[in-house]
């Protein structure tokens, strides 16, 4: 194909991921009136309601305080917020389809084996993804209720719609991402980047690297939610590790019959 082609075949694959993303920004707006909103910010009302029967048992007759809610600051925060859920929701729903794209643009460049490996990554990648997403859901309740924990007696959290919005995003979107990287691994040493031998040799800087990330990616002093994203995600390091150890104890195989062949 001429470069003009490509271009073209560039355009059209754009526009049908466009459209995608599109539709699934309008289902998401009225998924996000549905329940959406009413799942995100369910941790924070069960802190609020956990806290409000604490304090009326500890302080019967006395008027109990709000201790957590989330605010709209703003005449027009509660439209920004839908319409970055919307647009949030509509890219993960339309992921299939722009994915395609993406691959169907890649796939006449490549040869029999980069296809191969190309489809291999988007078929594992995607499902460990979403793992990651819902295991960084699973542990987003235990963060709120830790992170609120802090508030003194007789003060008020008051969370910005907006801003637990993005600490929730990148929560479930930095866990999702970690999820996959394994996946690259596994990639680099099909691609004869690196070897088993070399991913084994790093476990002990890849462990210290994994406890450090949940660490970041779960700001706060959570042990246990820490160590609950942690175990899976040194698992998935270590499944790599055998994976890549399959594949290369497969490789020298093959090199050793094609030698006594040679000879």
């Amino acid at each position: 194909m001429s470069l003009g082609a490509h271009l073209i075949e560039l355009r059209k694959r754009l526009f049908i991921a466009a459209i995608a993303i599109v539709a699934g920004a309008i289902a998401g707006w009225l998924l996000t009136e549905l329940f959406v909103w009413d799942a995100i910010q369910q941790p924070v009302v069960n802190v609020a309601r956990v806290q409000a029967e604490a304090y009326a048992a500890a302080h019967p007759g006395e008027e109990v305080p709000q201790v957590a809610t989330i605010v709209f600051p703003t005449i027009s925060s509660a439209f920004d917020l839908r319409l970055q859920l919307a647009i949030t929701i509509g890219i993960v729903i339309s992921s299939p389809v722009w994915l395609y794209q993406i691959f169907a643009f890649l796939v006449p460049g490549l040869n029999t084996r980069e296809r191969r490996f190309t489809l291999g990554f988007f078929l594992s990648a995607i499902p460990l993804f979403l793992a990651g997403c819902a295991a960084g859901w699973f542990v987003l309740p235990n963060i709120v209720k830790l992170m609120t924990s802090f508030v003194p007696e007789g003060g008020e959290s008051l969370l910005t719609a907006k801003e637990y919005l993005d600490f929730v995003q990148k929560l479930v979107l930095a866990i999702g991402v970690a999820f996959v990287l394994p996946v690259f691994i596994v990639l680099l040493n099909f691609a004869g980047v690196i070897s088993a031998a070399s991913i084994i040799k790093s476990w002990r800087i890849a462990i210290l690297v994994i406890v450090l990330f949940t660490a970041i990616a779960t700001p706060s002093a959570d042990v246990v939610s820490m160590f609950m994203l942690a175990i899976p995600m040194i698992g998935l390091y270590f499944l790599a590790w055998f994976i890549a150890h399959l594949h290369d104890r497969r490789v020298e195989r093959r090199n050793a019959e094609v030698f006594a062949e040679a000879v």
